[in-house]
């Protein structure tokens, strides 16, 4: 089973995140796509340059999204190239990355929900006890 991934966030972000997550952990086992939202960009274009990312990165098991912030523009056009082979998870961090890829052998619903657990436990006041 493999899933893959495609990050849309604010230019730069997704790739950061990539970048400190292969660093942390070696090659990536999952297919894995960026797809950088800059301020100016054309969005139809963008639709449809996520919908190819999606034919590109989806091996049969479906794609993971991951976006930064819900109701921004990333997190919209996702949902305007997102398939029912998909799922969308919005809140992206560091913590929900790695976890992605730590549990890669999960199926698509079973990820998804590892990673928002993940990106919940990762966040906490600093004051109070980590999870």
């Amino acid at each position: 089973m493999t899933v893959a991934l495609l990050l849309v966030t604010h230019d730069g972000l997704g790739q950061a995140l990539l970048d400190v997550a292969e660093a942390n952990l070696g090659p990536l086992g999952l297919p894995t796509g960026v797809l950088p939202v800059g301020q100016d960009a054309d969005t139809d274009q963008l639709v449809a340059r996520g919908a190819e990312m999606l034919d590109q990165l989806d091996q049969g098991d479906g794609v993971l999204i991951l976006t930064d912030l819900y109701g921004a523009t990333p997190s919209n056009l996702a949902h305007e190239f997102c398939r029912p082979c998909c799922q969308v998870v919005h809140g992206v961090n560091l913590a929900m990355l790695l976890r992605a890829h730590t549990y890669r052998d999960l199926a698509l619903d079973e990820l998804a929900n590892k990673v928002v657990e993940g990106g919940h436990q990762a966040v906490f006041l600093g004051d109070q006890p980590g999870p």
